[in-house]
């Protein structure tokens, strides 16, 4: 270990070998991703040492956390982990990564950078992709529970200012309880509304249609009809995370139009179905969101955490995120637009695989996933002992053991773990214990594919 008085002046002189090291050890992870267990099972407690007094150099504690914690990671980064919506990170994007710690931009200020301008152009790339429309206003922040707390901190803003109260400067004393709904929200929206004093209780679940995770914009209007022009957000999914089903936005958004609703769009991966010719009629209606929530690190295939939000009341955005203080200043600075100041250079590896793989690239990794998680449906309505619960629509297969129950589940899940070759995770559709599989990296392949099948059917 280093004897030197100052370590951090000793490691600088070596900092070429230092990224060297760095760069073998992350070349050696990727490059046995296929042949590793995809999730490692670590013990309750590792066995680290105490903060050392003198320091021991970055080359030997990075040689440490190698041998005793690199082999207790997961392979989320590779083809088979098809647990949550996790991308991977397609080559770009992990270069604009590394290079945005080594350029190490502070985005809180657009004067003396021109990060920023790579920022906005990022979001515009973005739109372009997705279909947003030029008029709204983006943010990069760390992902889609974060953008959901932006086009929510937004639409209570909205809605106090319909009662003549300025929630950003005032709080929320007096006010009437935000009107929050949606048919089948994702678990970050009641989080985001705890977060913002709104409360998780806010959030009421409406009917969606028969055999579907989409709302059922009829009783979506009912409610709204109800709450007697109260103000109202209604929360619309582009990609439910169970089975990747679409609420008809253009139907929902003229709801909430007519009853004066506030619209935020969760699309935190189905966004990116606007790369699919097949698809993109899904999301017809998007345009007429008040805010909308994307995640890049899913399906755009970004590293961790990287996230963004659209809204078209940048206004409204800029009165709650605004940082009053006199060094930082009033411009145009995109840190007036999100929940942090100091905010990481995240749109370097957005744009940079934006601009390696252009529509053509990233159409090719939706359709990709797509055929991928309707090939697994149809290999788990061909097996005695599985049973499809839902169309595949999208990304997902959802399906279960026909033995009911989770001890069933949680069972095969534990030996697919066990046997390491692939690792889904467990979820309740319409009560009843399930399974999901989202498959979004763009270096899953059909042999993965195999393997993923001939795991489930060996152990099921």
């Amino acid at each position: 270990m280093s004897t030197d008085p100052h370590p951090i002046q000793a490691d600088a002189r070596r900092l070429p070998a230092i990224l060297d090291q760095a760069r073998a050890a992350a070349g050696a992870f990727l490059a046995t991703l296929r042949d590793r267990p995809v999730a490692a099972r670590p013990p309750a407690a590792l066995d680290l040492p105490p903060l050392p007094e003198a320091g021991w150099g970055a080359e030997e504690a990075l040689r440490f956390f190698l041998a005793r914690c690199e082999p207790l990671l997961s392979g989320s980064a590779g083809p088979r982990y098809l647990g949550f919506v996790t991308g991977g990170a397609t080559p770009a994007a992990l270069a604009g990564d590394w290079l945005a710690a080594a350029y190490d931009q502070n985005l809180s200020s657009a004067g003396d950078s021109a990060a920023s301008a790579v920022e906005r152009h990022a979001l515009s790339l973005l739109r372009a992709l997705l279909g947003v429309p030029d008029g709204f206003e983006g943010i990069f922040v760390t992902g889609g529970t974060q953008a959901n707390l932006v086009g929510l901190a937004t639409a209570r803003q909205w809605a106090a200012e319909r009662a003549g109260v300025d929630a950003a400067e005032a709080g929320l004393t007096g006010l009437p309880r935000l009107l929050v709904v949606g048919g089948a929200p994702h678990a970050s929206v009641g989080k985001a509304l705890s977060i913002l004093g709104v409360g998780r209780g806010a959030l009421e679940r409406v009917a969606c249609l028969a055999g579907r995770q989409a709302v059922d914009p009829r009783a979506l209007d009912a409610r709204l009809r109800e709450a007697g022009g109260r103000p109202a957000v209604v929360v619309a999914s582009a990609g439910e995370v169970n089975t990747g089903d679409f609420d008809d936005l253009r139907a929902v958004s003229e709801v909430a139009r007519a009853r004066g609703a506030w619209l935020h769009v969760d699309g935190a991966f189905g966004l990116f179905a606007a790369c699919d010719p097949a698809r993109a009629a899904w999301l017809e209606g998007l345009g007429e969101a008040d805010s909308i929530a994307g995640d890049a690190h899913k399906w755009l295939n970004v590293p961790y955490d990287s996230g963004f939000a659209f809204t078209r009341h940048p206004a409204l955005q800029r009165k709650v995120f605004s940082a009053a203080a006199a060094y930082l200043g009033e411009g145009p600075d995109l840190m007036h637009l999100a929940p942090e100041n100091s905010r990481r250079f995240r749109a370097l590896p957005a744009w940079l695989t934006l601009m390696a793989y252009g529509r053509e690239g990233h159409r090719a990794l939706v359709q990709g996933c797509c055929a991928h998680a309707a090939a697994l449906g149809e290999a788990v309505s061909a097996h005695p002992r599985l049973e499809l619960l839902a169309p595949v629509r999208l990304n997902i297969a959802c399906f279960a053991p026909r033995e009911p129950g989770a001890a069933a589940r949680d069972g095969l899940l534990a030996a697919l773990r066990e046997d390491g070759r692939a690792f889904l995770t467990p979820t309740v559709l319409d009560g009843r214990p399930a399974i999901r599989a989202a498959f979004s990296s763009w270096s899953t392949t059909a042999e993965d594919l195999r393997v993923v099948a001939d795991a489930l059917g060996r152990l099921a």
